[in-house]
């Protein structure tokens, strides 16, 4: 089994390398998804959500409105108020994932993509937490890949994502800030067990992300080996 974290800035390219992982035979999930999915009514995050930010937070339907409350957390100041009650929850969800994971399969490698592994450590301990899950990454991933890229390119393909490919101010604004509130690539790398460039073409990111795949494979097996070895 090998536990790996995936990140990189926004429009880094890591959710392309996390598709090329998974049709290699790596199993993946998504931070994202996860949260999306414990956002939604009837979750305990949800009541959370709502009992923290006030109805204002809600949609007519009575799910959670995320533009509103985007603005809330992001322009009002109270992001780190989100994340303290979001962050723990996907953690959560993510050590069941790979508990299940690993008992169907002991030789995986579970991959979870997040854009977020460094800061959720970094916002943890500059609350003061110096121990548990939430201060110290190496309590959840045995290895950790970095999809780094120039700021401009990744500004650049943001852009085109959201717009359908031209340019808006507006969007390119809202990338800024939020690039702003992520570690550089230069801190990221410099903690990563191995760093994707996607400067590129798209092949050039795909050979990278297969050659790491080949390691990443042996290495899950090689751990494996010894736990069984540790049985006898």
């Amino acid at each position: 089994m090998l536990r790996v974290g995936l990140t990189g800035g926004l429009g880094s390219g890591k959710s392309t390398v996390a598709a090329r992982l998974r049709s290699l035979g790596a199993q993946v999930i998504e931070a994202d998804e996860l949260g999306r999915s414990l956002m939604e009514p009837g979750q305990a995050v949800y009541a959370a959500i709502v009992r923290n930010f006030g109805p204002q937070v809600l949609a007519a339907d009575t799910r959670l409105d995320r533009a509103a409350l985007a603005r809330l957390a992001f322009d009002g100041g109270r992001l780190a108020e989100l994340n303290a009650i979001v962050h723990p929850a996907v953690i959560e969800a993510q050590r069941k994932w790979m508990e299940e994971v690993f008992a169907q399969k002991p030789s995986a490698v579970a991959v979870v993509e997040s854009a977020l592994i460094f800061e959720v450590e970094r916002d943890a301990r500059e609350r003061g937490e110096s121990e548990g899950i939430l201060a110290d990454w190496r309590n959840r991933f045995d290895r950790v890949l970095v999809v780094a890229a120039p700021e401009s390119l990744r500004l650049a393909r943001y852009v085109a994502r959201i717009t359908g490919g031209a340019w808006d101010d507006d969007v390119a604004a809202d990338a800024r800030a939020r690039i702003r509130r992520q570690m550089t690539d230069a801190e990221k790398t410099a903690r990563a067990d191995f760093v994707l460039t996607n400067d590129d073409t798209l092949e050039a990111l795909l050979a990278q992300t297969d050659a790491i795949w080949e390691k990443l494979k042996a290495e899950s097996a090689s751990n494996q080996g010894a736990n069984v070895r540790s049985k006898r």
